[in-house]
């Protein structure tokens, strides 16, 4: 008899993005998708630039009083993002 190596497509593209090293770059992209769902319109709104270098998350915002309600809530965003991609993709904020 003949062995198979039956697999599910998902299982294997999983395991070609973690050989590759793809896995964390899809989560980054998973998260920058989910900011507006995340923090809410009104903050998404004055958002201007959203990327990830080095596992820091960089926000541009034009509003000042948007700006400091994410300084001061840096650490549960940080969490709550986190909980969303299913691993750790950030370790900071940074606001500009």
């Amino acid at each position: 008899m003949r062995k198979t190596n039956e697999q599910s497509l998902k299982d294997a593209l999983d395991a070609l993005f973690k050989a590759y090293g793809l896995d964390t770059r899809m989560a980054e992209k998973k998260l920058i998708n989910s900011w507006p769902a995340m923090c809410g319109p009104m903050i998404a709104k004055y958002t201007r630039n959203i990327y990830i270098n080095k596992k820091r998350l960089f926000l541009e915002i034009d509003n000042a009083v948007v700006r400091e309600e994410i300084v001061f809530a840096r650490e549960a965003l940080m969490k709550k993002l986190n909980a969303e991609a299913g691993s750790e993709v950030i370790t900071e904020i940074v606001v500009r």
